[in-house]
């Protein structure tokens, strides 16, 4: 089913809405906490807000609440009550003050971890992995599209010229949507997430942030948090962001999620060794690792992964130094120093963050291989 997409008569004026934000808050002890969790599809967000007495100062703060899991993917209307137990709490750079972004966990009925809550078992692997101080750091690519669809910026009879000037480009011909970048970019210092940088892609309309160096949980905690604010920066301004790892067929560069990784061992002097025998173990468990990097068990990189476009084969392994092309490549610098950390280009944009850095601390670092 082909999803909704408003005209241009169904948005609204921002400006108005400015003057309602800034009215005083006579009761200035209550705040809006927006509760933000992952859905059924394992991709997309949703959020809902309550108002609470005082401002949280942690997660642990905010009272436990529920939504309808029915209307979500999450449950059956008959029995449709979801929890969402309150994870990590961030600052909301929208509503500002003393109001928050609450990042949640959804558990069952039962009150057991639901089957699309990711994050339990990482946290879990994240704690028996901490003593190796494992770090993270995530390079996520994305492509803003029209309300309709169609790649933002781009001719609507046609397409833009070939690829090569736009990769951290500048220029009206070259970038497109940078006003939505610069505004995410801010919202997310504010909000407190550990966002590194950002550029332009090589296709047109296609951008990137990095969120690191994360330890342990903090990095799906800070992606997902950072992947609402980037869809809620693109609401105001009319703009759709996607994920999809191939969002345009044919001589374009796809999306991915390129995650940086290291433990201590690798980042001391002589680490490279101990980075070469978490590359040998990858490739033992490359099949599975394909698996967990995307939503759909590999069948969306499926069209990412193929080879060419600075991407390697889904079907091979390979690693190499400066080697945009193999499916770990270890940076140059890294080569030289002895020391640091490996780059797994396989994850797709649509990854679960969870899913990628447990796969990864299991097999590094654990030696398990995919859970059971």
């Amino acid at each position: 089913m082909a999803m909704y997409m408003p005209t241009a008569t169904s948005l609204t004026d921002k400006k108005v809405l400015q003057h309602y934000l800034s009215l005083d808050n006579a009761d200035d002890t209550r705040v809006q906490v927006m509760y933000v969790w992952i859905d059924g599809s394992g991709e997309n967000l949703r959020c809902k807000t309550r108002t609470m007495d005082n401002e949280p100062k942690c997660p642990e703060d905010c009272p436990v609440w529920n939504f309808d899991g029915s209307s979500t993917g999450q449950a059956e209307g008959s029995n449709s009550d979801v929890y969402l137990y309150p994870c990590a709490l961030f600052r909301d750079p929208f509503r500002r003050g003393k109001n928050k972004l609450l990042l949640c966990e959804t558990y069952k009925y039962n009150k057991q971890p639901h089957e699309t809550n990711k994050r339990h078992t990482c946290a879990r692997i994240m704690r028996e992995a901490a003593k190796e101080v494992p770090w993270f750091g995530i390079e996520q690519e994305y492509t803003l599209l029209d309300r309709d669809n169609h790649p933002f910026g781009w001719p609507k009879n046609g397409f833009p010229g070939p690829q090569g000037p736009y990769y951290c480009g500048v220029g009206a011909n070259r970038v497109y949507g940078r006003d939505i970048v610069e505004a995410h970019y801010r919202a997310c210092i504010y909000s407190g997430i550990k966002i590194a940088g950002s550029n332009a892609e090589v296709m047109p309309a296609q951008w990137e942030f990095q969120v690191g160096p994360c330890e342990g949980i903090d990095m799906g905690d800070h992606l997902w948090m950072a992947r609402f604010i980037l869809h809620r920066v693109a609401e105001d301004f009319g703009v759709v962001v996607s994920l999809d790892p191939k969002p345009m067929p044919g001589d374009w560069n796809g999306a991915g999620a390129h995650t940086n990784f290291s433990t201590l061992p690798m980042r001391e002097e002589g680490g490279i060794k101990v980075i070469e025998k978490a590359i040998e173990r990858l490739g033992r468990e490359h099949k599975r690792h394909i698996e967990a990097y995307d939503p759909h068990k590999g069948q969306d990189n499926a069209r990412r992964l193929t080879g060419s476009h600075e991407t390697s084969s889904i079907h091979d392994f390979s690693a190499g130094v400066a080697n945009r092309g193999a499916s770990i490549r270890i940076p140059r610098q890294v080569g030289e120093d002895g020391c640091g950390y490996l780059e797994d280009r396989r994850p797709s944009s649509n990854c679960d963050p969870y899913c990628v850095t447990e796969m990864i601390i299991r097999t590094c670092v654990l030696d398990e291989g995919a859970p059971n």
